[in-house]
C-alpha cells in the first residue's frame, strides 16, 4: 500500500501504475460504468486493489475516496473517485455494499 498526502498525488501515481480508466459510480446502478461507456462492471467483474481516503482541508467531514480497481475479465485497470461524506450512506445498491465492505 502506498501513502499519499493529497488526492491529486494519489491519482497521478495510480495513473503512472496503469490505473488509467475512469469509472463512474451511479447511485441507481449496480455496476461501474467506464468513462467511455465501453464497459459496465458488476461487483463480480472487478476487485478493489487499493483504497485511499482524503479529508477536506477546511472540513474533516468533507472526504474523498479513491478506489483503484482492476478487472481480469476485461483486462482493465482504473479508478473510482467519490465523495465519502454524508451522501455516501444514502446509496443502497449491491455495488455500494461491495465498496463499503472493501473499506472496512
Amino acid at each position: 500500500m502506498y501513502s499519499y498526502n493529497t488526492l491529486s498525488e494519489a491519482v497521478n501515481d495510480l495513473i503512472k501504475r496503469g490505473y488509467t480508466t475512469d469509472f463512474l459510480l451511479k447511485s441507481d446502478q449496480d455496476y461501474l460504468i467506464c468513462s467511455d461507456n465501453s464497459y459496465e462492471l458488476s461487483p463480480d467483474d472487478f476487485v478493489i486493489d487499493e483504497i485511499y481516503r482524503f479529508e477536506g482541508m477546511t472540513d474533516p467531514a468533507d472526504e474523498s475516496i479513491v478506489f483503484a480497481i482492476s478487472s481480469d475479465k476485461h483486462n482493465i485497470k482504473g479508478m473510482v473517485i467519490n465523495s465519502f461524506g454524508a451522501d455516501f450512506g444514502y446509496r443502497s445498491s449491491k455495488l455500494v455494499e461491495h465498496l463499503r465492505k472493501a473499506i472496512k
